[in-house]
């Protein structure tokens, strides 16, 4: 039997707002297909390519409360892209990580070549800093000669970055994300959120270079394989799904609401676990 893996596409404001979206989407139109990972009596994961457009990434409420993790987890995954908090635990040899996001963006070199990286994110801000318009400000991931030998290769692939001008001559840095394969209920929220604070660390060292205004603009997400794995099916429908029946997209009271500002005190106060279990890792040298 022929499998067609459906192209889905959904738009939003924000980034709560569009993964919710997204998940709804696979959830209903999404083909069934094996994966690699499969094991026994588990069910075919469920699978699309998806395109997530996000128009004012960092508009409130940011947060969605249906994805399966915590606040403390997603500042450590945003000092992990933009920090390099984890990077020495890139140690293939010992049976470890093969690379992280921040590695193969800051510090990208090719595995005969060691000593010669490329600072792929400063090309970036230099380029876009000069020439506004330019087309070529990417960075890359994907190193053809060792990752397809790998276990656990990059799913992110590429991200590309354009000024553009209003009348008001106010810049807007629009960024787009390609991804090779997502796991769309357990990491994709995870990734929008660190993606989208990594557009704003570009857009605020752009600033800094050229004294002109730049602007977080839209947000663009394309993942080939955009899936939910079929031993996630229990967890997405007792708690995604039933969230979504259960609870307004935004309340201001917190017991009602599937969604949540990032200001918010308790977002604040787990942002800031976030930052104080680093810590602990830092001082027990892991």
């Amino acid at each position: 039997m022929e499998i067609v893996s459906p192209v889905l596409m959904v738009k939003g404001k924000s980034i709560a707002e569009v993964w919710e979206k997204s998940l709804i989407e696979l959830w209903e139109k999404g083909c069934t297909i094996p994966t690699e990972y499969d094991m026994p009596d588990v069910p075919p994961s469920k699978d699309a390519t998806m395109i997530m457009v996000i128009e004012e990434p960092f508009s409130e409420p940011r947060i969605h409360l249906g994805f399966p993790g915590g606040m403390e987890d997603l500042e450590k995954y945003n000092q992990e892209i933009l920090f390099g908090v984890h990077d020495h635990w890139i140690k293939p040899e010992e049976g470890k990580w093969t690379y992280t996001y921040h590695q193969r963006l800051f510090n990208y070199y090719l595995p005969e070549t060691p000593q010669k990286t490329i600072n792929q994110i400063d090309y970036i801000i230099e380029k876009l800093s000069n020439v506004f318009y330019s087309r070529r400000a990417q960075a890359v991931t994907w190193i053809p000669s060792y990752d397809p030998k790998t276990d656990d290769p990059p799913c992110l692939q590429r991200i590309w970055c354009r000024l553009f001008s209003d009348e008001k001559g106010d810049f807007y840095l629009k960024m787009n994300a390609h991804w090779r394969s997502r796991d769309a209920y357990r990491a994709a929220f995870m990734n929008l959120f660190g993606l989208t604070e990594f557009q704003k660390y570009i857009a605020e060292k752009i600033q800094e270079k050229t004294g002109k205004k730049v602007i977080c603009g839209q947000y663009t997400d394309i993942a080939d394989s955009y899936h939910i794995y079929g031993n996630s099916y229990p967890d997405f429908e007792n708690r995604f799904l039933k969230i979504l029946k259960e609870r307004d997209f935004y309340n201001e009271d917190r017991l009602k609401s599937r969604s949540l500002r990032s200001d918010d005190p308790v977002a604040i106060t787990g942002f800031e676990y976030g930052k104080q279990l680093l810590k602990e890792e830092r001082e027990k040298g892991y």
